[in-house]
């Protein structure tokens, strides 16, 4: 299957399915213009498993937040269970 494919198909339920989590707020990824960062990283750690893929992923992806001038890591933006989301997610997807 071509690459870009794979990518697309990934952000894709990345857009729909994971969020950060402010207060009592969801903002989805999709929405956030984060999915297909997330995504690539997502495929680019594979081979460490569908966990360690969703962590270092989302260590590895900083949000701009207010002017840009300060930055926070994804991950410390979603919840433990938006990880376990992710985990799922990249389990089926690596399974095909």
């Amino acid at each position: 299957m071509n690459s870009q494919i794979r990518i697309s198909d990934l952000e894709n339920i990345i857009s729909e399915k994971v969020f950060i989590k402010i207060e009592k707020w969801n903002l989805y990824l999709g929405d956030a213009g984060l999915a297909r960062h997330l995504a690539i990283e997502c495929i680019s750690n594979k081979e460490r498993g569908p966990l360690e893929a969703a962590k270092i992923s989302l260590k590895a992806i900083n949000v701009k937040v207010g002017d840009g001038v300060k930055s926070i890591p994804l991950i410390n933006l979603i919840t433990s269970s938006q990880i376990l989301e992710l985990e799922e997610i990249l389990e089926n997807f690596f399974e095909n």
